[in-house]
């Protein structure tokens, strides 16, 4: 076994949200296209990071190309060691994480990597100035401290039991990051890490180009360059699929069906934990109201939309735990029942108009729903959501735009959102749903206060005992289903039709950043040319 085959698991999902933010477009002014070069990738993706820079959130689930992290995920999305030589040794107490580093590294300017960029990394996000919306994530480190050049010794201030699962995040050299303002500075647009690869462009809203780094500590990946095309609308990534302009891309169930006959391309398949939801603010007349969103919960048929919206490809979705999850309390699962939902609208004094919606003290039954512009997969939930709400008298009014058009509306607008994570429940639900975070960006979009769930998430992450998370998890999940302050509709199989170039390509359990964090291309620095 080589070098890079042993580290190949190592930077596996490290790799992964490189792609997670790679992105690039094809061709509206000469932007990259397909060689045809087996050393070249082109892929197409809908969305492109906010930032690069690890500092500010960038790769915290282990999915960059230009970074590693301590720890990394191989195909199974088992943690393997990357930074760091071995998985850390853990204290009798839960409470200390030992990581011996890897040695002979270095980052992609040349310069060595050692324990102090990993002590920079950690206590610059966890610095109270600096600007990371995830640094939740993060609340059970006290210390992170330095033993030499190859130790680093975190201490906890609770056994946060998915603790080494953080450790995945990508370190950030001090020597270049150090020297700037965090949440201004450049490295944010031009990273340097010691991944396989090397930024060599971001055109924003365009592409983010990238070429193999010749000193990688597990070897130099033999495609060479690597381009992600921003592509945000389904149908137009579809089109430059077909022409060529594209290697390969994440699309929608009935635009893979397309490719099915195409003897060029693969399709594959990924299972994921990716859930599509309606968010119902609290802030809102009609959304705020517990009757509302109880009834919205039942007259909703997501078996509909799993069978005629994904084509089967994804299974309904009852919270952001997907059944077949150990993680998943059995019993919370919720029937279409369109006469529940009615009665419980009229029991709450919301009688029907002669327009057929609802009102109440004067108030209609009415609200706008946002989604993104381009995005099919969420614009048929939401259309199809706002027909099931129609039928139990609530006015649902499907609304498009860009994240920056949606996000000062959030506090009051419902949102079609999305969400999940695979590596540990607390990484997902915690921000979804804990109260303090109301309104904090896109954590807790509904601004959802339940103080129940806030003490049972709060358990959850500060035991180390498995039983008592998992009551906890089930206590979040049946509080849920009685008090949703959000819509799950269904959880998503993710497609991806690639170019039959290539061997090497898997798919792994997926987070929500599908084509973005995930992807066939999760480990594109080890794929090699099929031999002809």
């Amino acid at each position: 076994m080589t070098a890079r085959t042993a580290r190949g698991a190592a930077a596996a999902a490290l790799s992964a949200a490189l792609i997670a933010g790679a992105a690039a477009c094809s061709n509206p002014a000469g932007t990259a296209a397909s060689s045809g070069a087996a050393d070249t990738v082109v892929v197409g993706i809908a969305n492109e990071p906010e930032t690069l820079s690890p500092l500010l959130g960038y790769g915290k689930d282990g999915n960059s190309k230009v970074f590693d992290g301590l720890l990394t995920h191989d195909a199974d999305m088992k943690l393997q060691p990357a930074l760091a030589q071995a998985l850390p040794e853990v204290s009798a107490d839960g409470l200390a994480y030992t990581y011996r580093l890897r040695r002979g590294v270095t980052f992609s300017d040349g310069a060595p990597f050692s324990a102090k960029d990993v002590v920079f990394t950690y206590r610059t996000i966890l610095d109270a100035r600096t600007n990371n919306a995830s640094k939740a994530e993060l609340d059970a480190v006290a210390a992170v401290e330095q033993q030499g050049e190859d130790t680093v010794v975190f201490t906890l201030k609770y056994p946060y039991a998915p603790f080494a699962e953080r450790t995945v995040l990508p370190i950030a050299p001090e020597h270049i990051a150090g020297r700037q303002d965090v949440n201004a500075g450049d490295f944010s647009t031009r990273p340097v890490g010691t991944g396989p690869y090397v930024l060599t462009g971001w055109s924003k809203g365009e592409k983010l180009t990238f070429k193999a780094n010749p000193s990688y500590w597990g070897g130099e990946p033999a495609v060479k360059k690597f381009t992600m095309a921003v592509v945000k609308d389904d149908d137009v990534r579809a089109t430059r699929l077909r022409s060529g302009e594209l290697d390969a891309a994440i699309l929608p169930p009935n635009l893979a069906k397309g490719f099915a006959g195409d003897k060029a391309r693969t399709t594959l398949a990924a299972t994921s934990f990716d859930y599509r939801n309606v968010t119902l603010p609290t802030h809102h007349p009609v959304t705020g109201d517990p009757a509302v969103r109880r009834a919205l919960d039942t007259a909703v048929d997501r078996k509909a939309m799993v069978d005629r919206l994904l084509e089967g490809a994804g299974k309904p979705a009852y919270g952001p735990v997907p059944t077949g999850s150990p993680w998943f309390a059995a019993g919370t699962e919720r029937t279409h029942d369109l006469d529940k939902a009615k009665k419980i609208l009229d029991d709450a004094g919301w009688k029907p108009g002669g327009d057929g919606v609802r009102t109440k003290d004067g108030v209609r039954a009415s609200f706008p729903l946002w989604y993104l512009s381009g995005d099919k997969i969420r614009q048929d939930h939401a259309l199809a959501f706002a027909s099931d709400a129609k039928k139990a008298g609530i006015e649902v009014k499907a609304e498009a735009g860009t994240w920056e058009a949606i996000e000062p509306r959030m506090k009051t607008d419902a949102v079609l959102a999305g969400g999940g994570s695979p590596a540990d429940p607390d990484f997902d639900q915690y921000l979804l749903l804990t109260s303090s975070l109301g309104g904090d960006g896109f954590n807790n979009m509904a601004w959802y206060d339940n103080k129940t769930v806030d003490r049972a998430l709060e358990e959850a992450r500060r035991s180390g005992d498995p039983a008592v998370r998992k009551a906890a998890y089930d206590t979040v999940q049946r509080e849920l289903a009685q008090d949703p302050g959000y819509v799950f509709l269904t959880h998503i199989d993710h497609l991806y039709v690639v170019a039959d170039k290539w061997e090497g390509l898997t798919t792994q359990v997926e987070p929500h950043d599908h084509g973005l964090g995930a992807g066939p291309w999760w480990n594109v620095e080890d794929w090699k040319p099929k031999q002809k």
